[in-house]
């Protein structure tokens, strides 16, 4: 699921003008462009995470929450296609180190705080995590899509 995200955002925007994309379908909702610029920052921050436990013997996190992040980056102005090629490379690299992980490697754990209890976290986890966070995001963008296409 993890390496199909970005191609799958390719497809279903492919063709859209650039105002199309930074264009939300109804006032409150968000548009192509802000919901790839979550996906960025949960991107970083979960990806972020795996880096460290993968680093570290059993490391204490500080949670970070990607909305939070997210307002420390431009990635909500920036275009879109631009965009989608740094989610797309920051995917691939995600990708190479996760496909050369051992059993044991994805077993890793930290402990995470500032979000409440402590709590566990392993790189499964985390990646198990965005990939289903991704799945709904995905829809939203190809709604988004069929919606101002029409």
């Amino acid at each position: 699921m993890l390496a199909a995200t970005p191609r799958r955002i390719a497809a279903i925007t492919a063709g859209m003008a650039e105002d199309q994309l930074h264009t939300a379908p109804k006032v409150g909702e968000w548009s192509a462009n802000e919901v790839l610029a979550h996906l960025r920052s949960c991107a970083d921050v979960w990806g972020d995470c795996i880096a460290k436990i993968l680093a570290h013997d059993n490391p204490t996190l500080r949670a970070v929450n990607p909305r939070t992040w997210i307002k420390k980056t431009d990635y909500r102005e920036q275009e879109f296609q631009p965009s989608l090629q740094a989610y797309t490379a920051q995917r691939g690299e995600l990708l190479a180190v996760l496909e050369a992980l051992t059993p044991e490697d994805w077993s890793r754990e930290a402990v995470v705080t500032g979000a409440g209890a402590s709590l566990v976290r392993t790189v499964h986890k985390y990646a198990q995590w965005m990939a289903q966070h991704e799945r709904p995001h995905t829809k939203q963008i190809e709604c988004i899509a069929i919606t101002l296409r029409r």
